[in-house]
């Protein structure tokens, strides 16, 4: 699809992967607005894009606020008429990676907070852009998952040794979403896929992680870009699908 006039919403965008993939965006002709709480974090972020000759505009997103995400589909409305790209980067883990698995113990709140953001959020903001992604004649919508919302690799003994309930469930529940959301757009131009980046060198990830923020960030491009005839309703990792 060509990119010369395409517009791309991209949550928890001031920083890390949300950020890389802006820029990435940025660079195939995206104007990318980069979605964030904290409007002086996103404005410097839109900066640094503008440096690199990439039209970034910051776009006041607090994920949890009604009113935020409402103005944003407004303002979108009366910018651009459109929105041809939705990737929904922001996430929250709230718990220790390295713990053991402590499932049972899982505190209700942590399972409330993590779920208001990884899930709630993400549908929030996702219906109130869908009307303009109809407006698209290519709307792509990106789901960041993590290869930890996989049920089949959980069940699968050794395949994966962290547990974070929370997180996991959440990101199970995100896939859910992806699945059911696409099979309703089934008979539209909108396709919606789920994406693990990788374990990626950000603050969430930690300074362990094994992959550099540029890769982490070329699942949710690919998905992002997909041509007429890509997949809709996967789970992906760089092109290769992930087991549910």
């Amino acid at each position: 699809m060509s990119n010369g006039d395409r517009v791309a919403l991209i949550s928890g965008a001031n920083r890390g992967i949300g950020l890389e993939t802006a820029r990435q965006l940025g660079a195939k002709g995206f104007t990318v607005l980069l979605g964030a709480r904290d409007t002086k974090k996103g404005d410097a972020a839109a900066a640094t894009l503008k440096q690199q000759g990439i039209d970034a505009r910051a776009a006041k997103l607090d994920l949890l606020s009604a009113s935020d995400i409402a103005a944003l589909a407004a303002r979108i409305e009366g910018e651009f008429g459109k929105l041809d790209v939705l990737v929904n980067n922001a996430g929250v883990l709230l718990e220790d990676m390295a713990a053991d698995n402590t499932t049972s113990r899982t505190d209700a709140r942590i399972l409330r907070e993590t779920f208001e953001t990884n899930f709630f959020a993400v549908i929030a903001l996702t219906s109130a852009m869908l009307p303009l992604l109809r407006k698209s004649d290519a709307g792509r919508i990106v789901n960041l998952s993590s290869v930890l919302g996989s049920l089949t690799l959980h069940a699968t003994d050794g395949a994966l040794s962290a547990k974070t309930f929370a997180y996991d469930a959440s990101k199970a529940a995100l896939n859910s979403f992806t699945i059911h959301l696409a099979d309703e757009l089934r008979d539209t131009s909108i396709k919606v896929n789920s994406a693990h980046p990788g374990w990626v060198k950000t603050e969430m990830g930690g300074p362990h992680a094994k992959i550099e923020l540029e890769e982490g960030a070329k699942t949710s491009v690919e998905l992002a870009t997909l041509g007429n005839d890509g997949p809709t309703g996967g789970y992906f990792h760089l092109g290769a699908s992930v087991p549910w």
